[in-house]
């Protein structure tokens, strides 16, 4: 007796795709969803100098959080730096300017230039931390949106992984919701 199909496959390009969608979803139910959702783009090691000045400050973010026009507009105003003087000598500027331009936010995420140029203030990073309450950014561990470390623990090393967020000591527990340590 010869096999024959139950019916004939009239839609198999449906099927195909129904398969590789449920195979998708179930990879990402069973873990590796976090870890697709946790990539970051290869880090770009950073230009000492710029470590050395901007890091005396604050973090040195990493280039690409911001585009090339938003690092021009603040390397080109440093004798008002958010409220600081962080004047360089021309050398300086000059190098640390070179390096920003090269590296600065190309890709969709990053391309628009946010309000006053703050990092903190871009779509995409206002999108990544909405769960986040007013209360929290000016909580005495935290202060501002600006002072990454105090959530990000590898900030430093330029990686702002899920996986290396840590609640800050002193918030109440009423604010824990959006933390999985």
């Amino acid at each position: 007796m010869k096999n024959m199909p139950l019916a004939p496959v009239k839609y198999k390009h449906v099927a195909i795709k129904t398969i590789a969608f449920s195979l998708l979803a179930a990879a990402w139910v069973l873990g590796a969803g976090p870890a697709l959702a946790d990539y970051t783009a290869p880090r770009v090691p950073p230009l000492p100098k710029y470590t050395q000045e901007c890091a005396a400050c604050h973090v040195a973010y990493p280039a690409g959080m911001l585009p090339a026009a938003s690092w021009q507009r603040m390397m080109g105003t440093l004798n008002k730096h958010y409220g600081t003087d962080a004047s360089l000598d021309e050398a300086s500027v000059r190098e640390i300017s070179t390096w920003l331009k090269a590296n600065a936010g190309t890709y969709r995420k990053v391309r628009e230039e946010p309000p006053q140029d703050r990092i903190s203030q871009s779509a995409w990073f206002v999108r990544e931390h909405r769960e986040v309450s007013a209360e929290v950014w000016k909580h005495k561990a935290v202060r501002s949106a600006a002072n990454c470390a105090a959530c990000h623990t590898r900030a430093d090393a330029g990686d702002y992984s899920e996986r290396n967020i840590t609640y800050p000591a002193g918030l109440g527990e009423k604010y824990r919701h959006g933390w999985n340590d």
